[in-house]
């Protein structure tokens, strides 16, 4: 996967500069792989990608089944620039004790406690919490499973900003992305 999507950056510069931020899932077994550490400084290097641009994800139960090997590789990359994280937050059984020895960036909250914050007042509660708790300790948060835009009004009311899901886009290819891309070059570059 990240071959393939630091390949197409390359391919695509002008996608490259004005990208804001690409996140990409890690499993567990490449976590765990010391070989995948220098296989990964090798693709920055290769694909000349910016650490900067890149957000690796890493569920909350991987990250605490690997809890040493997961902070050493958050500490390693966080000082090439990249930032991290914390995907299915909230389902874990100790979420917020384990929130406190990780450096990320975000935290996803599960979208199990989205789907129905508009009618349960114990999801809304616990959204609410999750995000007091990530905004205490500087941490962005992002919604998973928002599906329509009365979703996203509630949860903009407890500060959450950064959502995903099918009120923003169903799951695209990203080679009709790159047809999207190429569409708007060439409309751009008519109007020049």
């Amino acid at each position: 996967v990240i071959d393939h999507y630091f390949r197409w950056l390359k391919k695509n510069p002008s996608h490259h500069k004005k990208l804001g931020i690409a996140n990409i899932n890690l499993s567990g077994s490449s976590l765990g792989d010391d070989s995948f550490h220098d296989y990964l400084e090798s693709m920055f290097t290769e694909y000349s990608i910016r650490p900067d641009k890149i957000c690796f994800e890493i569920t909350e139960t991987m990250a605490i089944t690997r809890m040493d090997k997961t902070i050493d590789f958050m500490h390693r990359y966080k000082k090439l620039g990249c930032r991290f994280a914390l995907d299915d937050f909230g389902t874990g059984f100790s979420s917020y004790a384990y929130l406190k020895e990780l450096p990320v960036d975000y935290l996803k909250i599960d979208g199990f406690f989205i789907r129905n914050i508009l009618k349960d007042p114990v999801d809304f509660a616990m959204v609410k919490s999750i995000q007091e708790v990530a905004a205490t300790k500087g941490i962005k948060t992002v919604a998973e499973f928002v599906e329509n835009k009365a979703i996203q009004q509630k949860l903009a009311t407890i500060g959450i900003q950064h959502i995903q899901g099918y009120h923003i886009h169903k799951p695209t290819e990203l080679t009709a992305f790159e047809d999207t891309l190429e569409s708007a070059d060439a409309s751009l570059s008519k109007h020049t």
